[in-house]
C-alpha cells in the first residue's frame, strides 16, 4: 500500500499545502488542475488517508493530513538540498567551507565536525579558524567565515542557531582544597572562593547569563581573576587564584578536580551557527545531519531574548 507513494506525490502534496489552493498548486506544477486533483484524490483513496478537505475557495489540511504534508515538505526541501550539493561538487565549484571557533569549544566536537564532513563530503576542503566569540559572529558577517561553532547564549536576528552538544557546568578546585572532600559544594560555600572567570570582553552575553544565574541562587562572586583561554583558567585555580566554573567534559589537568552544585542543574551549550541567508551548499545538509545526530527538532533561527534568559545555561566556560 504505501509503495504507491511516490516522490512525485510529494512535490504534489507540499505545493497544494504551500498554496492552499489545487488550481495554484497546478500552475506551480505545470500541470493541469483536474489532473493533479485526480492524482491526490487517487492516493488518498490508495493510502485510506484523506490529506485535504476540499473547499470552493481553497483547502483545509487534515489532522492525518499534518503529518504526511510535514514528511513531504521536508523530503523535497531535502532533495533540492542535496541535488544543489552534489551538482557544485560534480562541477568543481564546492567551496572550502570555512568555519570558526572558539577556543572554550571542546575540541572533540570540532573533530566530530570534520569527520561529519568529511563522510558527507568527501575530497571537499573544511577550513577552521579560531577566535572569541565576537570576532567569530563578526567574520560571519563579513562573509570571511561560513559558519561556527560557538558556545551559547548568541543571539540576534542575523542567525541560524542549532545546538549540537550539552553538558553539566561544575565547579573546578585543587584536588587537594577542603571542598574536594565533598560530594556536591554548597552555593555558601562556593560564593566565598569563585574568583576565575573567563574575560566577560569575549563574550559578553555568556558572562552576563552567569551573573544572573549565579544572583539567582545569592551568589554575588568576586571577578578578581580573568582568563582568555581554558587553559589559562585552570593556570589560575591551580595557582590558589580561586575556583572557577567550567565544563565537565574539558580535559582536566590531574592536580585539578570538579564537583557539582548543590540543587542545580547548569549546563554548558555548544551550537552550529551560520547567517539565516547562507550561501555554502554544505550547511543545510550539515544542519540536518546535527538534527539526526542529536534528535533536535528544527530551531527558528535565533531564539528570543527571553527565551534565551530561561534556558540552563547558555555558556561554555
Amino acid at each position: 500500500m504505501f509503495d504507491i507513494v511516490e516522490f512525485r506525490h510529494l512535490r504534489y502534496i507540499a505545493a497544494i499545502a504551500e498554496t492552499a489552493n489545487f488550481t495554484r498548486a497546478a500552475e506551480r506544477l505545470f500541470l493541469a488542475q483536474p489532473s493533479l486533483s485526480k492524482q491526490i484524490k487517487d492516493l488518498e483513496d490508495g493510502i485510506g488517508i484523506q490529506i485535504f478537505v476540499r473547499h470552493h475557495d481553497g483547502v483545509r489540511i487534515t489532522a492525518a493530513g499534518q503529518m504526511i504534508v510535514s514528511y513531504a515538505i521536508e523530503a523535497v526541501k531535502t532533495r533540492n538540498e542535496i541535488i544543489l550539493a552534489a551538482r557544485a561538487v560534480h562541477s568543481g565549484e564546492f567551496p572550502a567551507l570555512r568555519i570558526g571557533f572558539s577556543c572554550f569549544v571542546h575540541q572533540e566536537i570540532l573533530r566530530s565536525l570534520s569527520d561529519a564532513y568529511a563522510s558527507l563530503f568527501p575530497d571537499c576542503r573544511i577550513q577552521f579558524a579560531g577566535g572569541d566569540p565576537a570576532q567569530i559572529l563578526r567574520r560571519m558577517e563579513e562573509k570571511s567565515l561560513d559558519a561556527a561553532v560557538l558556545p551559547l547564549p548568541v543571539s540576534g536576528s542575523d542567525w541560524t542557531i542549532e545546538r549540537i552538544a550539552s553538558a553539566p557546568l561544575v565547579a573546578c578546585m585543587r584536588a587537594n582544597d577542603p571542598l574536594a572532600q565533598h560530594t556536591e559544594i554548597q552555593p555558601s560555600e562556593l560564593g566565598k572562593k569563585l574568583k576565575v572567570f573567563r574575560s566577560p570582553e569575549a563574550h559578553p552575553e555568556a558572562h552576563t547569563r552567569l551573573m544572573e544565574m549565579l544572583a539567582e541562587i545569592g551568589i554575588e562572586p568576586e571577578v578578581s581573576c580573568l582568563a582568555t583561554t581554558p587553559a589559562d583558567i585552570q593556570w589560575m585555580v591551580q595557582s590558589g587564584s580561586g575556583l572557577a566554573l567550567i565544563n565537565q567534559k574539558i580535559p582536566l589537568d590531574p592536580s585539578l578536580t570538579t564537583r557539582p552544585v548543590t540543587n542545580v542543574n547548569w549546563t554548558t551549550d555548544t551550537a552550529f551557527v551560520h547567517p539565516v541567508c547562507a550561501e555554502h551548499p554544505a550547511l543545510p545538509v550539515l544542519i540536518r545531519h546535527f538534527r539526526k545526530m542529536n534528535g533536535i527538532k528544527p530551531a527558528k533561527h535565533t531564539p528570543h531574548k527571553k527565551r534565551i534568559n530561561d534556558l540552563q545555561m547558555k555558556l561554555l566556560a
